[in-house]
């Protein structure tokens, strides 16, 4: 009988213990971005989004990783479609937007004041931010690069937002991981994006409240 009274008491103490994060309902990671997100000139499933929630799976971690990529769009285009873009139900959100601002020469400070209000509105939400920095083309001048490259660690730094400083680090200028354009990365450019953001994204993950 006092086996038997033990072994329940363990067992309960078993129910009731925390579950790890791998056992937990699904996490709903939002990639709010352009092109680059979006994966223009992919296949569906070779896109930032699905291959970064595929190598999650891999590392036990379960998550839905929303592709919120709209080609084209500017840091202005996506604060203004921030609210339908991440809904009430989302765990957390990658930021990836700015490069077509450095490409069409926008003030750095619009960009910096739009990715701001985009930062402070997912910070009321208490929503766990990574930031995905660019840095602007050579050709737009060091007085320009200077003010934009600086944008991203500025803000990261305000918001407390965990921060990838180079979104296509490894891969930019690369003629074999990008397309013919020479901006869009390939399937294999985005495998190289996913691996070097992997412990980036690891670590957003792991700000997610427990009981969001």
């Amino acid at each position: 009988m006092v086996a038997l009274a033990a072994a329940v008491a363990a067992a309960t103490l078993v129910a009731a213990a925390p579950q790890p994060r791998s056992t937990a309902r699904l996490l709903k990671i939002v990639a709010l971005g352009d092109s680059l997100t979006a994966g223009l000139g992919l296949r569906a499933d070779a896109a930032f989004p699905a291959r970064l929630q595929r190598a999650l799976a891999q590392k036990g971690i379960a998550a839905e990783v929303v592709n919120a990529g709209v080609s084209g769009d500017t840091t202005a285009d996506g604060l203004s479609r921030l609210d339908w873009s991440v809904p009430d139900d989302s765990d957390a959100v990658i930021l990836e937007l700015g490069a077509n601002d450095a490409l069409r020469g926008i003030d750095p400070a619009q960009t910096r004041a739009n990715l701001d209000a985009i930062l402070k509105r997912l910070a009321a939400r208490k929503l766990p931010v990574l930031l995905a920095g660019m840095r602007a083309p050579p050709n737009m001048g060091a007085h320009y690069t200077k003010a934009f490259d600086a944008i991203y660690p500025d803000l990261a730094r305000t918001y407390g937002a965990a921060l990838y400083p180079f979104f296509l680090d490894g891969v930019a200028a690369d003629r074999v991981l990008n397309q013919g354009d020479g901006l869009h990365p390939t399937a294999a450019g985005v495998d190289v994006i996913v691996a070097k953001i992997l412990p980036q994204v690891e670590e957003l993950v792991r700000r997610v409240p427990a009981a969001h």
